[in-house]
């Protein structure tokens, strides 16, 4: 899902800045302080992360710090995703009020595990128009779905109208794998993007999912694996 004018990446070495460039750079710890976030977002500036992503109630702090100078995303239904409807599109009014300008929701696994996806397409549909045209990602947490199911959430989230489709909460039993972004490509719409999330820990395993169609990867590890350093988790 890279534009064309990324082809020439793949020609030789991907270096640590295209690596960054598509890095929304992550805390979604429960336990973030303001601290936590001060950091990442001073990273995000100097390493030109695409985006920070963070809690929902760090949204207006940053925006009010930083301005212009950080891509803010936050989260919608998250990790579990059972939220109702109109609980999401509040979460999303809210974020988008506070200066935030992606959004990534969990969707209702529920709905999907009891096959009612004309459910599921709704509510993201829902959602994408409060968003307009601001970013809406939607979290189908794969670790969950048998692969019926995923191939069910590629048409939702294409026939929804949804930016990207993206693999994992980070919270779940599992994250992103290889297997789930070829998935992906064959059964999503032209218009539908790849983030991958969870596990995602190395420069190498930075590099295969990039290769492999990702134009976002949500990790925390990104700005300590290039630099050498140990991956802290997700």
């Amino acid at each position: 899902m890279m534009d064309k004018g990324d082809n020439h990446i793949f020609e030789g070495e991907v270096t640590d800045r295209q690596i960054l460039r598509r890095i929304d750079h992550t805390q979604l710890k429960p336990f973030a302080t303001w601290s936590d976030i001060e950091q990442l977002c001073d990273e995000a500036i100097k390493y030109r992360t695409a985006s920070v992503c963070i809690p929902p109630v760090y949204v207006k702090r940053v925006h009010d710090a930083y301005g212009d100078k950080v891509n803010i995303c936050t989260v919608v239904g998250f990790p579990l995703g059972y939220s109702a409807t109109a609980a999401k599109v509040t979460e999303v009014e809210q974020a988008l009020a506070d200066g935030c300008t992606e959004i990534d929701m969990v969707v209702n696994i529920s709905d999907v595990k009891n096959g009612d996806y004309a459910r599921v397409e709704e509510e993201i549909r829902t959602l994408k128009r409060v968003c307009k045209e601001h970013i809406l990602k939607v979290i189908i947490e794969t670790c969950f779905l048998s692969e019926e199911e995923k191939i069910a959430m590629c048409k939702a989230v294409t026939n929804a109208g949804a930016d990207y489709i993206k693999t994992s909460t980070g919270f779940g039993t599992g994250g992103a794998t290889i297997e789930d972004i070829r998935l992906f490509k064959r059964y999503i719409g032209p218009n539908v993007k790849i983030k991958a999330a969870g596990g995602v820990k190395t420069r190498k395993d930075l590099v295969q999912f990039i290769e492999e169609g990702c134009d976002r990867i949500g990790t925390s590890s990104a700005v300590s694996v290039l630099q050498g350093e140990q991956a802290q988790g997700y």
